[in-house]
């Protein structure tokens, strides 16, 4: 009788143990799977971590909208680029004129004739959506508008945009004129990357200029500290639209809502994404871009080692408490044989969480290996042969 009693109470204990092991994070055991994204009232939306590039949530991601003034992102991206090359200069002086004067919607109110600094009309497209300066813009840099856009499509299609064509700089309807919650979210994320500083304009929460001070519309900027962008948009056709970027602990979390009811609506829906993403995931780099993780044999070459790793960071995002199960692998080419350039693929790594894959990015050489000398070639022939 003793020795049941003794056999229960150890029963019972094992039970007790393994029911706070299910509830604790810590111990390894099996999590709560993550719930679904937020049903949203929006024609699309799309959550993609920035480092990593993975979507965390996505419904009607592809679907050709009516970007509206999200266009004025990709205005702005062009304008970036120009300054980079030095084609162009902050300071420089744009002549307003009588198109750019007159253009409907949100303006900037600048006066026709008059000259602007770039850096002011900047901010007028950036902070005040001015459909006005977005023009002025367009004209100083090619000459028109619609050159302007193919300036503006060139881009899209090199950023991997290929649901996006742009017919004009201010987002004002046009039946050829659409995009994508995932197209918006890659010319986003390229501003991010290249552009820091001038990306820091869009954190601003008002901008004063001939005697006028507008508000930033992304009503975010003053309820979320995290966020620090990035652009509204809104006309009767594609509905209020609202591109959002936060970071919080070194994550950083994009999110596109296309097609919203009122600004309210957009609003709370980009910030339903941004918290459930940062509620429910996390941020890892594996590999720092440039540096080898692994040394391979080369043949015929000047050198028989070459250094191999991705040639730009390496992130992944994994559900929180989930990092422990993730691992790596390399796919490399076979027989690598000289000779071969710094930068070219040699293979694959290929990231796996609990043996499902979650990302593939190249391997590429991180050193030249030129073509090696008769002996060389002779002596690695052999080894290949055998």
């Amino acid at each position: 009788m003793k020795s049941i009693i003794v056999a229960l109470a150890l029963a019972l204990l094992a039970a007790l143990a393994g029911s706070a092991a299910a509830q604790d994070p810590a111990s390894g055991a099996e999590q709560i799977p993550i719930p679904d994204p937020p049903q949203l009232d929006v024609k699309g939306y799309l959550l993609v971590d920035h480092n990593s590039g993975m979507v965390l949530a996505a419904s009607n991601a592809d679907e050709r909208l009516e970007p509206a003034s999200l266009t004025k992102i990709m205005t702005a991206y062009v304008v970036f680029r120009e300054l980079a090359k030095g084609s162009l200069s902050l300071d420089d002086q744009v002549l307003i004129s009588e198109k750019a004067w007159r253009t409907e919607g949100s303006r900037m109110f600048v006066d026709l004739g008059k000259q602007v600094a770039v850096r002011d009309l900047l901010r007028g497209v950036i902070i005040q959506s001015g459909n006005d300066a977005s023009v002025a813009l367009a004209e100083h840099i090619a000459g028109s508008e619609a050159t302007f856009a193919e300036l503006m499509n060139t881009h899209a299609k090199r950023l991997g945009m290929t649901n996006s064509h742009f017919m004009n700089s201010d987002g004002l309807p046009h039946p050829e004129q659409y995009s994508t919650a995932r197209d918006m979210a890659l010319v986003t994320a390229a501003t991010i990357r290249e552009f820091p500083d001038y990306y820091a304009w869009y954190s601003e929460k008002e901008f004063f200029w001939n005697n006028i001070k507008q508000p930033n519309r992304n009503l975010l900027l003053n309820r979320d500290p995290s966020v620090d962008g990035v652009k509204t948009g809104h006309t009767k056709a594609a509905g209020y639209c609202l591109v959002s970027s936060a970071k919080r602990e070194g994550t950083r979390l994009t999110s596109v809502v296309m097609g919203a009811t009122g600004p309210e609506a957009r609003a709370q829906a980009s910030l339903a994404l941004l918290n459930y993403g940062f509620r429910f995931y996390e941020s890892h780099q594996l590999y720092a871009g440039g540096q080898p993780v692994e040394t391979l044999r080369v043949y015929k070459g000047d050198s028989k080692e070459l250094p191999v790793g991705p040639a730009e960071d390496l992130w992944v995002s994994t559900p929180r408490r989930q990092y422990d199960k993730l691992s790596a692998h390399l796919e490399k080419r076979p027989d690598l044989q000289a000779p071969i350039a710094q930068g070219e693929a040699v293979g694959e790594i290929v990231v796996s969480l609990e043996g499902k894959e979650v990302r593939r990015v190249p391997l590429v050489a991180l050193k030249e290996v030129a073509e090696g000398g008769i002996w060389a070639k002779a002596r690695d022939g052999v080894l290949q042969w055998f």
